[in-house]
């Protein structure tokens, strides 16, 4: 598993931002618009979900879109489930 994705995913603003783009592909401006936090703080933590493969950004006219890896992110939840699921205990 990659280690980027467990370092994007263990701040809450992240987890909020991957709660918005599952709602839907959004602007920087549109994430920013549900915190207080300022725009340029936002950008950094878009460049760590990038960075981390969980969002994919396009260019779209004047604007950049942002969209969830959905891939990347069942992959992440799939080996949460394997390895801390809430199977049979092996004790």
């Amino acid at each position: 598993m990659n280690e980027s994705v467990f370092k994007a995913m263990s701040d809450a603003t992240r987890r909020r931002i991957i709660e918005l783009l599952k709602e839907g592909p959004k602007t920087a401006g549109e994430i920013a618009d549900h915190f207080t936090h300022a725009q340029p703080t936002i950008s950094r933590h878009l460049t760590v979900l990038k960075n981390a493969n969980l969002v994919i950004d396009q260019r779209e006219g004047t604007f950049i879109i942002y969209r969830l890896n959905t891939t990347i992110l069942q992959e992440w939840l799939a080996w949460l489930l394997e390895h801390f699921g809430g199977g049979e205990s092996n004790e």
